[in-house]
């Protein structure tokens, strides 16, 4: 890696993200340290492998909010980073709001299917 860069999002539930990246076929581990250039070091909440030698995580923020961290110069230049980024928040963004429908709906069956 380069530089480890933190990017803001708007995702605040570390539970919510982790189940998506498990709808997109990745296997989140919780906690640990993302390793950047000379040593650099970022504490991370979840992160995941991207690729063979790249990893992403998430961080929370001051506000609760959950900041993407990784080796972002590099992989900006990643179309399918970018892709998955996408199918990601998406995917969020439907769990999100199935499990706010849920808590206004408490006796419906809410189901996500890929």
């Amino acid at each position: 890696m380069s530089h480890l860069s933190i990017l803001p999002t708007v995702i605040r539930d570390l539970d919510l993200l982790a189940a998506s990246l498990v709808d997109l076929g990745c296997d989140p581990s919780p906690a640990g340290v993302l390793e950047g250039f000379a040593g650099e070091a970022t504490a991370v909440d979840l992160k995941v492998r991207f690729s063979a030698e790249q990893w992403i995580g998430w961080c929370r923020q001051a506000d609760g909010t959950l900041a993407l961290v990784g080796d972002l110069q590099r992989l900006s230049r990643s179309r399918p980073l970018q892709t998955f980024l996408g199918r990601l928040t998406r995917r969020y963004a439907a769990r999100l709001a199935l499990q706010d429908a849920a808590l206004e709906l408490p006796m419906a069956t809410i189901d996500l299917v890929s």
